[in-house]
């Protein structure tokens, strides 16, 4: 079965207590340290944002299909590949950010979580245009990012082709499996 190249979900915007979205988020508050013996995907989940204050029970109600929205310079820091892993196990099917590290960028494009820059972000936020629980579409060939259900549009940067190519194989092992050599 062929991959959606629109994803559809709920949004989970993570910002602080004034509004914002929050910048600089590491990998350590994505993923903390203390739990880096746990190889286990399934069990990584548990510990998505353990370490990002007010989204410690993030895990508990996030839900397959959802989408995060997120600030500027996401999963800087390490190249800690359970800061990906986390959030691929608990079905989150794309983050949408204002910038990305670039460890982390390559990390979620490798492992098929479709990752998504989109400058306009903040500011969608801050007008209240996108908040939690509101459900949006990206489209990963063109960036068009529409919330529902007024039908407003953010234009974000689409998918390269190889990183849409990685995605649709499933991950950059199941893809280098297709190229010719």
């Amino acid at each position: 079965m062929e991959k959606p190249t629109t994803l559809k979900g709920r949004i989970w915007v993570i910002k602080d207590e004034q509004g914002r979205l929050i910048e600089d988020i590491d990998t350590d508050q994505i993923y903390h340290n203390a739990y880096l013996h746990i190889t286990d995907r399934k069990e990584m989940k548990k510990y998505a944002f353990n370490n990002l204050k007010g989204y410690e029970d993030f895990p508990e109600k996030a839900k397959p299909g959802d989408i995060l929205i997120v600030g500027r310079n996401f999963g800087a820091g390490s190249s800690r590949q359970h800061a990906v892993d986390c959030f691929l196990a608990l079905g989150i099917s794309a983050i949408v950010g204002e910038s990305f590290g670039a460890i982390y960028r390559r990390n979620a494009v490798n492992s098929g979580l479709p990752v998504v820059s989109c400058p306009e972000l903040g500011k969608a936020v801050e007008e209240g245009k996108l908040d939690n629980g509101m459900t949006v579409s990206i489209d990963l060939l063109t960036g068009e990012l529409r919330v529902e259900p007024d039908g407003s549009v953010l234009n974000c940067r689409p998918m390269s082709k190889v990183e849409l190519d990685i995605y649709l194989a499933g991950n950059l092992f199941e893809y280098g499996k297709k190229l010719k050599v």
